[in-house]
């Protein structure tokens, strides 16, 4: 079968330079995916994605789909025919729907009979034709939140669209998509390029629209241009090196078809500003990269990328250094303005800030949290009046100047404004790390006082929403519980506290005077324990790990990690997969005969077998030797050292009838298997782990 390229792009208004690489992405993946469902072969998929434009080139297409055989079963062959062995009405109508005579028919030989057929090979359908229907398809189902009208078209995209090349090989496919018809001719830079340009051919797509039209296609091939260009700029300043965020990156090369990075240089009067309100102003407003010196000091440098190769690049440097002035300035003055007034004196301005309708103000929420952060501070060994004080401060830069123009800078300018105070080191600190971790892998609070408020915050927001009945649901989270919630598991694991969820939550509930569910503690408790499971399983943790230790509810999330990495350590042990099932079958047994009612106390005189006997001794053996292991969380020598019964347990099990005709030694065998297991419960139920 004949194979050609084939080239579709999309020629719009400018893209939404954040959605830019997701809709290209979906765009490719969306059209593969109707290539494969429609049976037609292909090769090499590339995508292209520029500010006025989405395009995909598929190399060795197939001309067409592969043919396909076609067998329709009709009637029965007894059916098909009367006694004179002429056609009944029952095969002359099949024969009909078939558009064949009866005679053109096969007969199929089953277990069950034979049965009249009718056998064909439909021809498949020119991908010339299939084409259009496919890209529509890939259009429609494009992640577009808000879809737009424009003109008198009926259609509806992201951005108005103005033309549409679709080629395969040398020849247009004549369609009419997004209301257009399709054609040959793309467009160039709207600047330097503004006319219409032909690509004879879909390898030539991005030649064509590089040579001629001033326009690189390829969005990596743009990101690339765009890094590397930016770090050369900021070279040439000797030991300066620019910084480059990634998402920064994407957006810039989303809003570029013909990238030029420069250099810009503002006033050194404005490194007096804390770096993160002049990276902010620059990167949020302007997408300029900023750059710093070898010890990571701000330069009074700016790179910005312009999208035109000018013939006068000192007018653009000069205009953007004019833009960014003004925005610097501004930042100058809010910082300013704000340091004339302590933090302590906008506490009163939370008061109007209502933080939930059901559960008070921001300042209520202070006071509540101030009051939960002075006691996990006392449990984690920290400074409890300065806890308390972090947390009475901690939202009170977002009355502040500075915060109200650029949000992102919450908690670093309460950092900024607290030592301004004169506040303690670790209250500054805390002002920013209550907010830590912000997202996945995100820091943690490095001070105990930043990790009494950042769990007390959070904590307060679990309890009260779940006291006033909203829980997160499905998508649904508009106060980020899912969030705070893995930001307490983490902060609490990986900075090894000594924290109770279940005492906390508690804490916490006792602060609130409005509260409308009976007990909000167990579930919030519940919540954030649910959350452990994807937290391991993305460190590829098994979720029978995770359900073996979940099945004791450990309210200490410290003392959950250990088990969890007991468990996991244990699961890799020889012996593991015998002793889950032999657990299993002790906890079935139990289960029977009352359950956790069931005593553990087992009479030594009443042991018969050599097997049991064994096994009693074993049991009180390592009795001895785990207690203390699990008194100072070593689970992990202590399941290690459990595993040792292995044999013996074994042995009882196939010499020891536990079921008894004797009440009495049934009983003690019963209290015997009682004792076993729960040693091991003491960790885990380790029933619960795979057994083959």
């Amino acid at each position: 079968m004949a194979k050609q390229d084939f080239l579709v792009e999309i020629g719009t208004e400018e893209l939404p330079p954040k959605a830019l690489k997701t809709l290209s992405d979906a765009f490719t993946s969306g059209f593969c995916k109707g290539l494969d469902d429609a049976g037609l072969s292909y090769g090499k998929v590339e995508s292209f994605a520029a500010p006025r434009r989405l395009a995909i080139r598929v190399h060795g297409l197939a001309d067409a789909q592969p043919d396909k055989a076609v067998e329709k079963r009709g009637p029965a062959v007894k059916a098909a025919f009367d006694d004179a062995g002429n056609p009944t009405r029952a095969l002359t109508g099949f024969a009909n729907s078939a558009g064949v005579t009866p005679d053109q028919l096969d007969t199929l030989e089953t277990e069950k009979g034979a049965w009249v057929v009718y056998r064909t090979v439909e021809q498949g359908r020119a991908t010339a034709e299939l084409i259009p229907e496919l890209v529509e398809q890939s259009l429609a189902g494009l992640p577009i939140p808000k879809r737009m009208r424009w003109g008198a078209h009926k259609a509806e995209f992201v951005r108005p669209v103005h033309w549409i090349v679709l080629l395969l090989g040398n020849k247009i496919i004549d369609a009419n998509i997004m209301g257009l018809p399709t054609g040959n001719e793309t467009r160039g830079h709207r600047f330097h390029c503004p006319k219409e340009l032909i690509i004879p051919t879909p390898d030539a797509y991005e030649v064509v629209l590089r040579e001629e039209g001033y326009v690189l296609a390829s969005f990596e091939e743009r990101r690339d241009k765009i890094r590397a260009g930016v770090e050369a700029l900021a070279r040439e300043k000797g030991d300066a090196q620019a910084v480059i965020d990634d998402d920064l990156l994407d957006e810039v090369t989303a809003l570029n078809e013909w990238p030029v990075p420069l250099l810009g240089h503002f006033e050194e009067r404005f490194l007096e500003v804390p770096a993160e309100a002049l990276i902010s102003s620059m990167k949020e407003h302007q997408k300029y990269f900023h750059v710093v010196n070898k010890d990571g000091r701000m330069l009074p440098l700016f790179i910005t990328v312009a999208n035109l190769e000018s013939k006068d690049p000192s007018q653009v440097v000069s205009g953007n250094e004019k833009v960014i002035r003004p925005r610097l300035a501004d930042a100058a003055f809010f910082y300013d303005t704000d340091r004339k007034h302590t933090l302590e004196s906008r506490i009163d301005a939370l008061k109007p800030i209502v933080f939930q309708e059901k559960l008070g103000s921001l300042h209520d929420k202070s006071v509540r949290v101030a009051a939960l952060a002075k006691k996990i501070a006392e449990a984690i060994d920290g400074k409890p009046e300065n806890a308390e004080r972090a947390a009475m401060l901690a939202k009170t830069d977002l009355v502040s100047e500075m915060v109200l123009e650029f949000t992102d800078l919450q908690g670093i300018m309460g950092e900024y404004y607290a030592r301004n105070d004169g506040e303690p080191d670790d209250v500054a600190a805390a002002l920013n790390e209550q907010y830590m971790p912000r997202f996945a892998g995100d820091d943690l609070p490095q001070t105990l006082t930043g990790c009494a408020v950042a769990l007390a915050d959070r904590l307060d927001s679990l309890v009260g929403l779940f006291g006033i009945d909203q829980p997160p649901s499905g998508t649904r989270d508009p106060f980020g519980l899912r969030r705070s919630a893995l930001g307490v598991l983490r902060i609490i694991v990986e900075r090894e506290l000594p924290l109770d969820l279940q005492t906390c939550c508690e804490w916490a509930a006792a602060n609130f005077t409005s509260l409308t569910v009976e007990d909000p503690v167990t579930p919030v408790v519940d919540y954030m324990l649910d959350r452990f499971r994807a937290h391991y399983e993305e460190q590829g943790i098994g979720a029978e790990v995770y359900l073996a230790v979940h099945a004791r509810r450990p309210t200490r999330p410290l003392d959950f990690e250990q088990r969890i990495r007991a468990v996991e350590a244990f699961r890799q042990l020889p012996a593991a997969q015998a002793l889950a099932a032999a657990n299993k079958r002790v906890s079935n047994i139990l289960v029977k005969q009352g359950g956790e009612g069931l005593s553990e106390r087992v009479d030594s005189s009443l042991l018969q077998d050599a097997a049991e006997k064994a096994l009693a001794e074993a049991v009180d053996a390592q009795a001895d030797k785990v207690t203390p292991l699990f008194a100072r969380g070593d689970y992990g020598a202590a399941l290690t050292s459990l595993a040792d019964l292995r044999e013996t347990v074994d042995r009882f099990f196939d010499d020891v009838m536990v079921m008894a005709d004797d009440t009495a030694i049934r009983n003690n065998r019963l209290a015997l298997l009682n004792r076993l297991r729960n040693l091991f419960l003491q960790v885990a139920d380790i029933s619960l782990l795979p057994t083959g």
